[in-house]
């Protein structure tokens, strides 16, 4: 019976195998494929960008934009990271930097810390780069 069974398994594996090798040859292409160093050059030439390399090169970038920032990013300024970042971040978004003083429920200390940091804040328009998920409360980088 143990023959029997191994030479069941040894038999499905090479049937199996035959499956997994006998791809058909159409699935690979390799028309447009070359080997041309001229071609990778080319590829390679233009500038790679996208919305996010623009908004970094915004005000975004040095400062921090209100809209987009996740809480981590407020760690730098004492007495911000995590509660009132997190104020921040929920009661987004702003219209301009000195919105952020009108979140309900601050308290006194919390706005002289606002008031004292104005010019570290930016407001740019939220941008689903930034905002996709739920990564400005928690991006998971620990």
């Amino acid at each position: 019976m143990k023959k029997l069974v191994s030479l069941l398994a040894v038999l499905t594996l090479i049937i199996g195998s035959f499956g997994f090798i006998a791809q058909p040859v159409g699935a690979l292409n390799l028309n447009g494929f070359s080997f041309n160093q001229a071609s990778t050059i080319l590829a390679v030439e233009g500038q790679r960008r996208n919305e996010a390399d623009d908004k970094l090169a915004s005000d975004y970038g040095q400062k921090i934009d209100l809209n987009n920032a996740n809480v981590r990013l407020f760690r730098q300024y004492k007495g911000f990271y995590p509660s009132l970042a997190a104020q921040i971040v929920k009661n987004a978004p702003y219209d301009k930097v000195e919105d952020v003083l009108n979140i309900p429920g601050l308290s006194d200390k919390q706005k002289e810390r606002l008031q004292s940091n104005l010019e570290n804040f930016t407001v740019t328009e939220p941008s689903s780069v930034f905002l996709d998920g739920d990564e400005r409360l928690n991006n998971g980088n620990y």
